[in-house]
């Protein structure tokens, strides 16, 4: 069966009010696994043994129906023969943060912004994510951020500066977060610690420092 039809009956199997589906392809000739894993790279498959591995989400994008479609097909046109199995799934309450309204990534880092005093200079947020399966996708869209895993949680820090420092300015890790809402991925952003009237040592970061929680 080609692998078009392969995943139009696993899309019309999927729950309704679906957010996340797990996929996994092996190719009928192993040998051909790398051509699959090259058509397969922009929606961030990973190799797992003689299978690949990779998420669909309904929210459109590069991981999103229509665009996993296009890409089994040209699978198909190669004529690198498929088989498509469908994992775990995920529902949208399943994917909503402990404690927190699903609500835009962009938006949650506007609102922490506006609650800091006025005089803030430096901060240390956090991207708590919904699931574990999604933190290499997080830390690819948000690379720019440099993201810092934080290995006690299904999370990551980073550095904000406001001005001068060491750190990502807010505009940029807006667009970040801009990028997550985009692929409807669940997360929550909040700011961890905060300082005020810093003054940066060369490559020290920020000192002589007021700090607040």
């Amino acid at each position: 069966m080609r692998l078009v039809d392969q995943w139009a009956a696993v899309e019309q199997s999927l729950p309704h009010g679906w957010e996340d589906v797990r996929l996994t392809l092996r190719t009928e000739q192993p040998g051909e696994l790398a051509r699959a894993a090259q058509v397969l790279g922009p929606m961030n498959a990973g190799r797992l043994g003689d299978e690949l591995v990779f998420h669909v989400r309904p929210a459109g994008g590069a991981s999103g129906p229509e665009a996993a479609r296009r890409l089994f097909a040209r699978l198909d046109g190669d004529r690198v023969w498929c088989v498509l199995s469908a994992g775990e799934v995920r529902e949208a309450e399943a994917l909503a943060v402990t404690h927190v309204q699903a609500t835009r990534a962009d938006d949650q880092w506007s609102d922490a912004l506006e609650a800091l005093p006025a005089d803030w200079s430096d901060v240390l947020g956090e991207i708590e994510v919904a699931s574990s399966d999604l933190l290499p996708r997080v830390a690819l869209l948000c690379a720019p951020v440099n993201p810092t895993r934080d290995l006690e949680s299904v999370s990551f820090t980073f550095r904000c500066a406001r001005g001068a420092g060491y750190g990502v300015s807010p505009a940029m890790a807006r667009r970040c977060f801009a990028r997550l809402d985009e692929e409807g991925i669940a997360v929550r952003v909040g700011i961890r610690g905060m300082l005020a009237d810093t003054r940066n040592a060369d490559t020290q970061g920020a000192v002589n420092v007021t700090a607040k929680r």
